[in-house]
């Protein structure tokens, strides 16, 4: 029978304790200072063993020792390399230095808001966003194998204001056009497709040519290459989807089937072997150069040996999926088709990517004719 009860420790000091069984029949008992403290707690105890819930203090486990078992089940279900790499940063660098010994069955909403704001100090609030959306996910494994009662980080909500929300960083139109202009023909077809399809670079170098349908002027994004050249699925469901494109893509890509490099696996923009070209190399070896051919670059304030500014380039190729996506709406696209066509999981990225560029419309082919149109016009 749950109960509380005084006890005298030997020091003298007087303490309540808060007797109760779990759910499995197991005595348990938690000290307190205080009577109503002690109360409080049974209430509480009693309330989680009704509902199947209740974790033991001396039954729970750390947030280390959590985290590694949701690291374990993420590797089990198969997730990519990069993203469990990118979650074992946040428990590294973040959440184990702050919080790892603490008990799970210890953690609040109020310290899950005393660690959000400790990271807050350091972090923007994107970042604060994305580790606590780790350590929430530790919680959820955890509670999956009855390691914890509940889920104090799912309390806890992080406002985004408009000024923490930069807008996606693109070429000008004028900058563009330099670019398209200034890409040497052995990188029209990487390049142009990027442009005027909003491809991910992971998703170009990993698209084969039984995806391209150089007839029906349709790209299948079916695939992606992750940062270690392996070839997987899109990262969600929304990622498989029809991309149109553009006349002049198509003959590019047409004219590109002829001399491009061979291999297993049949890729569009393999390296010169035929396998996968690592984004390093896309970046170092073409894009950089072309935008500091094409001007669009910035002074480093230093000189080469021969007594130049060293130039740096603007931009990273994500750059040109945003200009696709941007030139698409010039064209009145709605913003449900611009989910579709980037690929995004919701509507609601779509709109906090491109909110301030929409207005509405549909017609793909027609506008990705008249967006080539009007981009390359003289």
């Amino acid at each position: 029978m749950a109960k509380v009860r005084k006890r005298i420790l030997p020091s003298g000091k007087q303490v309540w304790l808060a007797d109760y069984r779990d759910g499995a029949g197991n005595r348990r008992s938690k000290q307190f200072e205080l009577k109503k403290e002690a109360d409080a707690f049974l209430v509480s105890a009693r309330g989680e063993v009704a509902k199947g819930v209740h974790v033991a203090d001396s039954a729970s486990t750390t947030v280390a020792t959590a985290a590694k078992a949701w690291i374990k089940r993420a590797e089990s279900e198969g997730l990519e390399r990069s993203t469990i790499a990118s979650y074992q940063q946040h428990i590294d660098i973040h959440i184990v230095p702050r919080i790892g010994a603490t008990k799970l069955s210890k953690m609040t909403v109020p310290s899950v808001h005393e660690f959000a704001d400790d990271l807050g100090q350091s972090l923007s609030r994107v970042m604060v966003k994305k580790v606590l959306g780790s350590l929430s996910s530790i919680f959820k494994e955890a509670l999956r194998t009855g390691k914890a009662a509940q889920n104090p980080v799912a309390a806890v909500k992080i406002k985004m204001s408009k000024r923490d929300a930069a807008r996606a960083e693109m070429p000008t139109k004028a900058e563009l056009r330099a670019i398209l202009n200034a890409t040497p023909e052995k990188s029209k077809p990487l390049i142009w497709t990027a442009a005027f399809t909003g491809l991910r670079a992971s998703e170009l170098r990993g698209l084969i040519w039984d995806d391209v349908d150089l007839d029906g002027r349709l790209l299948h994004v079916r695939r992606r290459a992750d940062p270690y050249n392996v070839i997987g699925k899109p990262k969600s469901e929304a990622g498989t989807r029809d991309v149109p494109m553009s006349p002049s893509v198509v003959t590019i890509l047409t004219e590109w089937k002829k001399v491009c490099p061979k291999g297993d696996l049949g890729l569009v923009f393999p390296n010169g072997a035929g396998n996968v070209e690592s984004h390093a190399n896309l970046l170092n070896r073409v894009f950089w150069p072309i935008q500091i051919a094409a001007g669009v670059s910035t002074n480093t304030g230093k000189l080469d040996d021969d007594g130049n500014p060293v130039m740096d380039a603007k931009y990273s190729l994500h750059a040109l999926r945003h200009a696709a996506a941007a030139l698409w709406i010039e064209q009145n696209a709605t913003p449900k088709r611009i989910q579709m066509l980037m690929g995004h999981s919701s509507i609601q990225m779509t709109y906090d990517t491109y909110g301030y560029l929409f207005d509405a419309r549909e017609d793909d082919q027609a506008a990705i004719a008249a967006i080539e149109e009007r981009l390359l016009a003289s």
